[in-house]
């Protein structure tokens, strides 16, 4: 039975190929004005120490949080070994091929005006961020505060790229220009101010119903993203996972997955990894994370529930048994 189940899987993740229509229903957006910075040229156009001084003294949460001030043992260290990188010419090219990808960013800023004027439909007291845009040479990809986005443009370049993060290719599988909405919408969709939970629930039913929320926010508020993107999946994956739901299923029944708190199950089934190997060798990982999604999308279907009740519904027992959820 398990060699079976395990042939089936492989098959199917990889000869499913067909593609669905990936819009939702989703609320219009409100018009809303978004404060936009692009910092790369100021930034990687510095002549002086001096001018990096004022540069990073005028925006200090870049400095102290994106470019990771205190993992340096001193100011002059850090100072020196930023100046030296961004005088460097080689930067330049890195710079060059983020403006090749993304332009003078306008279709980012209308991607972040969409989605967050969406935000302010569902929550009308949403306070906007500004956002901030920058090349740094692979600081950090993202930062996010209640008021302030800060994006490292060179992260998202995606396949082809001169010059990419230093990591695994199926994380790498996230970095692409279609990925920093999305990406964000999913970090303030699992943050608690919007997603209520439970801390008391240490199981992993807690944890899907968590993530299963927060794609749903995000999937709200970019409508015609495809869920591959939101999962970081390829279309192939996320095609198979659709077919193969019930056996996928199947293996979190079997596995007594659902109720257990065990920190390491947890990776297993909601973890970053290349593949979830417990339910077959082509699973791919975090699918507990989509399964998840699946639970609270029939859970809205079922119940008539609007997103804000949704987010604020912080018993995951309840979600899972209201949701009617049967893998077909």
């Amino acid at each position: 039975m398990r060699l079976l189940f395990i042939v089936i899987i492989v098959f199917v993740f990889a000869a499913c190929s067909k593609k669905q229509n990936e819009c939702v229903d989703a609320k219009d957006p409100e018009p809303i004005s978004l404060n936009y910075e692009s910092l790369s040229d100021d930034l990687l156009g510095i002549e002086s120490k001096a001018e990096l001084i004022q540069f990073l003294d005028s925006n200090k949460i870049l400095r102290d949080y994106f470019l990771h001030r205190a993992d340096y043992p001193n100011d002059s260290v850090f100072l020196e070994t930023l100046y030296q990188r961004f005088t460097n010419p080689h930067i330049d090219t890195l710079l060059m091929e983020t403006e090749k990808v993304f332009g003078k960013e306008e279709k980012l800023k209308l991607d972040l005006v969409e989605a967050f004027g969406r935000v302010k439909a569902h929550y009308p007291d949403f306070t906007l961020p500004k956002i901030q845009t920058v090349v740094t040479g692979f600081d950090s990809d993202l930062f996010i505060s209640d008021s302030l986005i800060i994006i490292g443009l060179d992260y998202y370049l995606g396949k082809g790229a001169k010059y990419r993060p230093n990591m695994y290719d199926y994380i790498l599988q996230q970095y692409t220009p279609q990925n920093v909405v999305p990406s964000i919408l999913l970090l303030i969709g699992i943050d608690t101010k919007l997603n209520a939970n439970n801390p008391q629930d240490k199981t992993v039913l807690a944890d899907m119903m968590a993530y299963g929320k927060s794609f749903y926010f995000a999937k709200q508020m970019s409508p015609c993203t495809p869920d591959s993107i939101f999962m970081h999946y390829t279309q192939a994956e996320i095609e198979g996972a659709r077919k193969n739901i019930d056996l996928i299923w199947y293996r979190f029944v079997e596995d007594k997955v659902v109720y257990n708190t065990s920190t390491q199950l947890k990776q297993r089934f909601l973890g970053e990894r290349p593949k979830t190997i417990e339910v077959g060798p082509e699973c791919p990982g975090r699918i507990g994370q989509w399964i998840g999604w699946q639970i609270v999308n029939n859970y809205v279907k079922n119940n008539n529930v609007t997103l804000v009740e949704l987010m604020q519904e912080s018993n995951a027992e309840k979600i899972f048994k209201e949701s009617r959820f049967r893998a077909k």
